[in-house]
């Protein structure tokens, strides 16, 4: 049978859509998968900032070396009978911290800090779980954006890493002679966990627009201040490591005086351990200086930066830059009172998510000189 002449008009009118390309975006829900991936990763972005907080807590009330072994799966059943906790707080008390520092503790004193790292190793597995579980259903429903794949697996990566490094931390409070952990192994996992807050934060803040919109956003960006917000994201970065280096040898409560360092300018005896680069990682006078010298020196180019975001034509970004420099400027007061005060436990961790919230906001400052927000001639002036 001969096929039937076709009209030229046929093959528009057919009702049947081509198939759509993997990892591409269903376009006809508006966001599509944008809009549930940017739910999902908003999911954990709080679970994240959530987990900061409970490790500092955790830090802060000496919990960390309470649990000495590293179980990711079974460790997820806490003691649940009279016997179980008398085996794990037998474990507690083989380690240094416990002979040198709390011989004698009860049961009772050993639940309470062994219940803030078990929450802290717990929060740890549920991120896990909901990155795998929110992964797994996108990625086989075929809903993650083009060029997001590898990004989202980043995450994931990096998630896993933490959790080693966090065991490498607790390992090495473990070990002869130690009674907390070591600060440069707790400055790597606070570092860690701050990086991967801020892929979440800037993913978060890339997903809130179509790739299109972003693209035309981009011209209208301003790559000067885009720069600055950059150094100004290291600097703070750098200022995040450092303080925890001071919670890592209780620095912040060894001279609680301001703006001098007991009866001077610089700590007493700042160098006298060997060799040399000791000092910067375990002496409290040396530490808490040097935290303090880098708070200032960030204050002062966070308002430099800041001067020059009030030339921005962007009413929004010079907005996001003044929120930016209003929580700043309450972290050096924090951070100041927490010294007076020799740090104590409410203070402290008021002090930690104030870094948090601070970091956010350079990092939404920083997104909007990249990407300004379409505005109205009036909004502008």
């Amino acid at each position: 049978m001969a096929d039937k002449p076709r009209s030229i008009f046929e093959d528009v009118q057919t009702s049947q859509k081509p198939a759509a390309a993997p990892g591409a975006i269903d376009r006809a829900g508006g966001q599509g998968a944008r809009g549930a991936i940017r739910r999902w990763l908003m999911v954990i972005f709080a679970l994240v900032a959530l987990m900061i907080a409970v490790g500092g807590m955790t830090r802060l009330t000496d919990s960390g070396l309470s649990i000495t072994e590293w179980k990711p799966v079974t460790g997820a059943i806490p003691p649940m009978t009279a016997a179980a906790w008398e085996v794990e707080f037998e474990k507690y008390r083989a380690i240094p911290e416990y002979q040198l520092q709390n011989a004698g503790m009860t049961l009772s004193e050993f639940k309470a800090i062994y219940w803030w790292e078990w929450g802290h190793r717990q929060l740890g597995r549920v991120i896990g779980l909901v990155w795998a579980l929110g992964f797994a259903w996108f990625y086989l429903a075929r809903k993650i954006p083009t060029g997001w794949t590898r990004r989202l697996l980043l995450l994931g990566a990096l998630g896993g890493l933490q959790g080693a490094i966090g065991w490498w931390m607790v390992h090495s409070g473990l070990q002869e002679g130690m009674l907390d952990v070591a600060s440069y192994r707790l400055a790597t996992h606070l570092g860690l966990a701050f990086v991967i807050f801020g892929f979440l934060a800037w993913y978060v803040f890339l997903l809130g627009r179509r790739e299109a919109d972003l693209m035309q956003a981009r011209r209208a960006g301003e790559p000067r201040l885009f720069g600055m917000s950059t150094g100004l994201m290291h600097f703070a970065f750098l200022q995040i490591i450092l303080g925890a280096l001071v919670a890592g040898i209780d620095a912040g409560r060894a001279f609680p005086t301001w703006p001098l360092m007991g009866d001077g300018f610089l700590p007493p005896d700042p160098f006298t351990l060997t060799p040399l680069w000791r000092n910067f990682f375990e002496d409290a006078g040396l530490v808490q200086f040097v935290h303090r010298m880098v708070a200032y020196g960030l204050f002062a180019y966070g308002i430099f930066v800041w001067t020059r975001a009030r030339r921005s034509p962007n009413h929004r970004t010079r907005f996001a830059f003044n929120a930016m420099l209003v929580v700043m400027f309450l972290q050096v007061v924090l951070g100041i009172v927490t010294a007076l005060y020799s740090a104590p436990v409410q203070i402290a961790i008021l002090h930690q998510i104030g870094a948090v919230a601070l970091w956010v906001l350079i990092l939404r400052a920083r997104y909007l000189a990249r990407y300004p927000l379409v505005q109205s001639i009036r909004e502008g002036a």
